[in-house]
């Protein structure tokens, strides 16, 4: 987690070399954008990502987007033929998700006691929340009044409290192993719950959407034909907007049909820097 004080200006670089790309932007001025030398900003980003800017650019194009949807088909094969050892597949088999009773999901959580902190990740300063049975909240939130407000409004008659639990931990220890020798970081974590409150449909969505593998990209009306819809992708759309839980449910990974990326809870810059990210590093682990 090193780099997490520098994910800002690395965002800011990757947003600025996507859109001026085709200009071939010196490194001095990728530098410049994200307010370092170049030597140090080279090394910050090929720390943080594994590649160079240059090379990142690759894996946040239009056509790359494009291929990988190709690539991935409308089915989930090429999940399952992944295997354990992937780091595609360990994904969903370390997240569990649990639906909050109709009770708690009506009342807006008032029999709930929500432990919440602020914590730095990979991609920026997180907000992450907790019930007696799980996390309830992710936030990938700059602003931490911003992320508190939201997180109340999900649960306007919850009890709040400040404070760091064994849950919150799971959390940051799967983030670092994003960073760290994979396989047995998470092999060596427990399942982490998840208390969501939502609809039958959107946990439904939810739920698929912990299928698809790291690096891999779907779009709304391929989850609309794995959970059996094929003709409620608007409402696919409308439940991945609603994910509350960044990156562990990754909603990210779902994009339009024409390979643009589209937009985030967490913002269209967070998306498009989370996506290279895993093409970079999925590429370099088939390599």
């Amino acid at each position: 987690m090193q780099n997490h004080q520098y994910y800002q200006r690395i965002e800011n670089a990757i947003h600025y070399i996507a859109e001026n790309f085709q200009s071939q932007p010196s490194l001095e001025d990728m530098a410049k954008v994200a307010h370092m030398s170049p030597s140090h900003f080279q090394r910050v980003f090929l720390s943080w990502a594994g590649v160079s800017p240059k090379k990142f650019v690759q894996y946040i194009s239009l056509e790359h987007a494009k291929q990988t949807l190709r690539k991935q088909g409308s089915n989930l094969v090429a999940a399952d033929a992944a295997g354990l050892s992937s780091t595609g597949r360990l994904h969903d088999l370390f997240v569990r998700i649990e639906g909050m009773t109709p009770g708690e999901y009506k009342q807006g959580g008032a029999a709930l006691v929500i432990e919440y902190d602020f914590y730095n990740t990979l991609f920026g300063s997180a907000l992450i929340a907790s019930t007696g049975k799980g996390i309830c909240h992710i936030a990938l939130e700059e602003d931490p009044k911003t992320a508190l407000e939201n997180l109340q409004q999900r649960f306007p008659n919850g009890t709040f409290t400040q404070a760091e639990n064994t849950l919150h931990q799971q959390v940051l220890v799967f983030f670092e192993s994003l960073s760290t020798p994979f396989v047995q970081s998470i092999e060596q974590s427990r399942p982490i719950p998840l208390h969501l409150a939502g609809t039958p449909f959107q946990l439904k969505v939810w739920e698929c959407l912990l299928s698809i593998p790291t690096g891999a990209l779907r779009t709304y009306g391929d989850i609309a034909t794995d959970i059996g819809q094929p003709s409620a992708s608007r409402a696919v759309g409308t439940a991945i907007g609603a994910n509350p839980i960044a990156y562990l449910i990754p909603c990210h990974r779902v994009i339009q049909s024409t390979g643009k990326i589209g937009g985030y809870r967490w913002g269209p810059k967070r998306k498009t820097a989370i996506i290279g990210w895993e093409g970079a590093k999925t590429h370099s682990e088939e390599d």
